[in-house]
């Protein structure tokens, strides 16, 4: 049975916004939420009856903010707006990306500070049960007043217009709600501007990665375990003792988890008198710099889950107050800050993966043949897959740039600084294939590897994650097609049939 996750503005988690991206959970709505809502809602309509000027709800948008627009043209106000701001270009945003995008929206319409009727959120939540996707172009939003253009191409199909994905079709908007049984919305007084105006479309990109990275990062510890092992590294470097005296959280759990990986390793007992006194960085300090990307994960996790449960709209609507008062809060540079520095922790994994499967491959390092080659010469082994990783490294540190340090103004310099929050998400998203895929490759040379300290045992846990990988990709003894190995490997992580095994 599907679970339900339940909005209320206030509580929703990046575990749901996962389950309901992937279709394992649908969604409800809280009633106490609902009047929350229902207050807000009021209060604007108050306005709306008093013809006072009220950004948004009775005036133009950006630059326009002063002309007063008359109360018979409010609907036709809100209509506009969101057809002029669809203005999305590219290849459009995936099932699970736009699913995610839509929970996170419904879910800051449901904190009750945006103004809008009930049946936007029971809209919303009605597409995401019949998997109702609006098509959104990824390309178009500077982060300013939030993700813009996106976002509207999302509005539009609760108008009724723009274009959707249903029962395995792509449809013209209005046919897919009618086909799904949902009734269009017209949008009312602020409601048009609720729906576009936010950080939902980069935020929930950030969920999804982040969510992925989190999982790569385990992925991380386990080849670079089997690396360990491998090259018959030393299991020193992850004495607690050593950790103790630098707590940085992250670096501790790492070198608990390799510890724990390695354990009864035979490969490891047979030399552990061997004499070495230092290995290289990669090997060394992998619990220094696997753990310092856990440590970023875990602050940029905190700023998520506040982000997704933030009314990021404008205006916003205190009925306690019973005001209505423009701010900034729909600038993405909270997420644009922790997106771009995600950029750059997750590229760290693979520099420093890159060099272990160097010193795999590399006989003057390892003491294994030749790129792990059963009869180097003849075979180049995976001599040519460590280049395509360093092909994909150099990709990351270019796309590490941070976005959000880039800035042009827009709105006819009423929108003078934006956060190109959206650019660091796409950036991320290019960033994490890669990082997948030279795990993958780290994993296949890790596994070669061991098969040459034969008939050694690794430790336990490695065995089991060794046979799991074996039963797709056989040991390499004659040059094959590695793209090819490389891709089973890389879609058993994307599946996540490859996990940490409990020791």
């Amino acid at each position: 049975m599907k679970k339900t996750v339940h909005l209320d503005g206030h509580h929703l988690t990046m575990e749901e916004v996962a389950l309901v991206a992937c279709r394992e959970a649908d969604v409800s709505w809280r009633p106490l939420s609902r009047r929350a809502v229902e207050e807000a809602r009021r209060l604007v309509e108050s306005f709306v009856a008093k013809n006072e000027a009220v950004y948004g709800v009775t005036t133009g948008f950006g630059k326009l903010s002063d002309v007063k627009i008359n109360r018979s043209q409010l609907e036709q106000l809100q209509a506009n707006l969101i057809r002029s701001h669809a203005c999305g270009t590219g290849p459009s945003l995936t099932d699970a990306e736009t699913r995610a995008a839509m929970l996170i929206r419904a879910n800051v319409l449901a904190k009750g500070f945006s103004g809008v009727r009930p049946v936007v959120v029971e809209t919303l939540v009605a597409m995401l049960n019949a998997d109702l996707l609006p098509v959104i172009p990824a390309k178009g939003s500077v982060g300013a007043s939030g993700d813009l253009a996106p976002s509207a191409h999302i509005a539009l199909v609760l108008m009724g217009e723009g274009r959707a994905r249903y029962g395995g079709e792509e449809l013209d908007g209005g046919e897919a709600m009618t086909r799904a049984g949902i009734p269009v919305v017209t949008f009312q007084a602020k409601e048009g501007l609720a729906v576009l105006n936010g950080t939902q479309i980069m935020a929930a990109l950030g969920c999804l990665l982040l969510f992925e990275l989190e999982y790569l990062l385990h992925m991380a510890s386990l080849a670079a375990a089997l690396s360990t092992d491998g090259l018959k590294d030393t299991d020193r470097h992850f004495d607690p003792q050593v950790h103790a005296v630098r707590p940085h959280p992250g670096q501790q759990e790492i070198a608990r988890e390799m510890a724990a990986l390695l354990r009864d390793s035979e490969i490891r007992e047979s030399h552990r008198m061997c004499g070495r006194v230092q290995d290289p960085y990669s090997l060394r300090c992998i619990p220094q710099v696997h753990g310092a990307v856990r440590d970023t994960m875990v602050h940029a996790r905190a700023v998520l889950e506040r982000e997704i449960n933030s009314a990021t709209d404008n205006p916003l609507v205190f009925p306690q107050s019973g005001e209505v008062i423009s701010g900034g809060n729909f600038h993405g540079e909270p997420l644009a800050f922790i997106l771009d520095f995600l950029a750059i922790a997750a590229t760290e994994l693979t520099t420093i993966a890159e060099r272990r499967i160097e010193l795999l491959i590399n006989p003057d390092l390892s003491g294994l043949p030749a790129f792990l080659a059963m009869d180097p010469g003849l075979n180049s082994g995976f001599m040519i897959a460590q280049l395509t990783v360093v092909s994909l490294v150099a990709e990351n540190r270019i796309l590490a740039h941070p976005a959000s340090v880039d800035t042009l103004p827009t709105s006819a310099n009423k929108e003078d600084h934006v956060s190109m929050g959206m650019t660091a998400a796409l950036k991320l998203r290019q960033i994490v294939e890669n990082v997948r895929t030279v795990l993958a490759v780290e994993l296949l040379v890790a596994c070669q590897a061991i098969d040459f300290r034969r008939p050694l045992q690794s430790s336990p846990a490695l065995e089991k994650v060794y046979g799991l990988i074996r039963r797709q990709v056989p040991f390499m003894d004659v040059d094959r097609n590695i793209s090819r190995d490389i891709a089973i490997v890389n879609d058993m992580l994307r599946d996540r049939l490859i996990k940490i095994p409990r020791t």
